[in-house]
């Protein structure tokens, strides 16, 4: 669950974020549509910690990742290890340096679950952009994350390819996260989400 209230948030004097609630249920999948400028991504960023509110209050159920459009993985590593690195947080620093035996095993059933297990040895560079979106998924899950939250993250991809990585949010969602999506294509936003959100000048609009 995650619920967002009187979210306010500006740069240098431009108000970003004015008073923004949202709450999205366990279960749920919500694509937050509307113009750059109107706050989508900084709304995100606040509940992960990118961004420090000016004021508002955000409440997790569990814990919140973030999937996003420019999809940072190790291009060198492979996916196994990319996957494996959703752990840090939970990890001591001797255990951190070689990812353990029970880790890699998550990692692994992460990969299976976004449909790459078989690509887990291959170089992150040399998978497809909607292969490593769903690497990236496959990270947040291993976050052992209760909301994924994804910044734009089809806009870079393929028809194809957009249409895998909304199945899988949507499927995610089924299994019962909650799902937040910043999208700019409304006909995808309209055949995946449970519920669209459109936002205009840092408010639900």
């Amino acid at each position: 669950m995650l619920a967002i209230r009187g979210l306010r948030k500006s740069f240098g004097g431009r108000t970003v974020l004015d008073g923004f609630d949202l709450t999205v249920e366990a279960g749920e999948f919500v694509a937050l549509l509307g113009p750059n400028g109107s706050g989508k991504s900084t709304a995100l960023r606040c509940v992960v910690g990118l961004e420090t509110p000016d004021a508002g209050e955000i409440e997790v159920g569990g814990t919140a990742a973030m999937v996003f459009q420019k999809i940072h993985l190790v291009g060198r590593r492979n996916a196994l290890d990319n996957v494996c690195s959703g752990a840090l947080g939970r990890l001591t620093l001797r255990r951190s340096l070689v990812f353990p035996h029970d880790v890699r095993e998550e990692a692994m059933a992460c990969l299976e679950r976004v449909g790459l297990a078989d690509r887990a040895l291959d170089r992150t560079a040399r998978l497809s952009g909607g292969q490593q979106q769903r690497v990236a998924i496959a990270r947040a899950l291993c976050q052992r994350a209760d909301v994924i939250l994804a910044d734009e993250p089809v806009s870079a991809l393929d028809p194809q390819a957009a249409v895998q990585v909304m199945e899988l949010l949507q499927a995610l969602a089924g299994e019962g996260m909650a799902v937040v999506a910043v999208l700019h294509q409304p006909e995808l936003a309209h055949s995946y989400a449970h519920r669209i959100v459109e936002m205009r000048a840092g408010v639900a609009a």
